[in-house]
């Protein structure tokens, strides 16, 4: 399948789309970039959604499933260009490794996707059941899964691929993620006499204490939740001779499997209206962070901070197909899991559609200084996309 000339072809795109910076909100010009790419390898249609996303679309010569294969083209910052030995958008090839940021998250898997259903499409003559469909998100990094979306409504996929690296493994679930922002009331006062109001910092330390608590559950495969203080400030800031009326701390809070937005917001619920009542005078409310960005596209994406868990049971359909697919190209897959938050909290959290992750490179190296995937992985990860695509499609 993947022949030298088409290698040079893959490591070239993944070159490419490492010069074109494209951070969040930002990803307009590695857009065009994907669309001439993908015109120029004979997609069938090739839109963008109002949020900015490119999404491709291979048309089969039979009716069949349709397949969905997702991931972000936008990145994190450079910190620090002094601090990297290799340009950061310069992907330089240096020892087998691409360097570059996005080089692992995710340019470098979305490359390998682009190419394989490219080179899919032109092996089989187009013959095949169903419809291949590339999704490559913007504001991913942001907003995991809530671009997303918008391609689900669009594509109404029977399976979804996410291309996010994982060591060439398949992934059949993940953590999820929420920002729970706790805030408790008091009343300012000078602070050469406080006795005359409510500090609200007081209150909080209080509930802090007792959120550390709370039991969270723990299930066999994806671990442990996760209820970390990440954030605390008070008000008025800064606190010049003022008692703070309001206090307001933040916590990171990784979810399990079939953990909702109800379970996991009463579990705070209860620690305050217990509180509460033992001291009517403390005042607190949680709620999920609410986040805001201007799309390139000139669109406002909003959400609430919320992104649920998922796992596929390993027996599966798509888990052992796809496990097929991988075997048949030569790859030696584990099945796992993501110990990260992806697109997958909305395609398999929220819309409840089978997907899988696989992808080639290491979370380890994304968003890491001198980023780097390395070229075998590179075209590893290009033929495991091959190897699911004919599994899944050709049955």
């Amino acid at each position: 399948m993947l022949t030298e000339e088409r290698s040079m072809l893959l490591i070239e795109l993944c070159r490419k789309m490492l010069k074109t910076p494209s951070l969040s909100g930002q990803e307009s010009e590695v857009v065009k970039l994907i669309e001439n790419t993908m015109e120029s390898w004979d997609f069938d249609e090739v839109v963008v959604d109002k949020y900015g996303s490119v999404i491709g679309r291979i048309k089969g010569k039979k009716p069949g499933k349709t397949l969905l294969l997702d991931g972000h083209i936008d990145t994190v910052d450079v910190s620090d260009r002094k601090l990297w030995q290799h340009d950061p958008y310069g992907a330089e090839v240096v020892d087998g490794k691409i360097f570059g940021r996005g080089a692992t998250d995710m340019k470098g898997p979305m490359s390998a996707m682009i190419a394989a259903a490219a080179f899919f499409a032109r092996d089989t003559g187009r013959d095949f059941s169903g419809d291949i469909y590339l999704s490559c998100t913007v504001h991913e990094e942001c907003f995991e899964g809530i671009a997303a979306r918008e391609i689900s409504a669009r594509v109404n996929p029977d399976y979804v691929i996410i291309g996010e690296p994982s060591g060439l493994n398949l992934m059949r679930g993940q953590r999820g993620r929420a920002e729970i922002v706790v805030e408790t009331y008091g009343k300012t006062a000078h602070s050469a006499n406080p006795q005359f109001g409510k500090n609200a910092v007081y209150y909080m330390m209080r509930v802090i204490r007792a959120i550390k608590g709370v039991r969270l559950e723990r299930q066999e495969v994806l671990g442990e939740g996760i209820l970390e203080l990440t954030d605390i400030i008070s008000s008025p800031y800064p606190g010049k001779s003022v008692v703070p009326n309001l206090c307001r701390v933040t916590y990171d809070r990784r979810t399990l499997a079939g953990e909702t937005k109800e379970s996991v917001i009463s579990q705070i619920e209860e620690v305050i209206n217990k509180l509460a009542e033992e001291d009517p005078e403390l005042e607190a409310k949680v709620y999920f962070a609410r986040g805001e960005e201007r799309c390139w596209t000139g669109e406002t994406i909003r959400a609430e901070r919320f992104y649920p868990a998922w796992l596929l049971d390993e027996q599966h359909e798509l888990v052992q197909t796809a496990l097929k697919g991988l075997v048949s190209v030569g790859l030696k897959p584990e099945v796992s899991h993501w110990s990260f938050c992806t697109n997958g909290s909305h395609f398999a959290g929220e819309a409840g559609i089978p997907t899988v992750g696989f992808g080639p490179s290491y979370e380890h190296l994304a968003h890491i200084i001198d980023e780097y995937i390395e070229v075998e992985q590179l075209l590893k990860g290009c033929q495991g996309y091959y190897g699911i695509i004919s599994a899944l499609l050709r049955q």
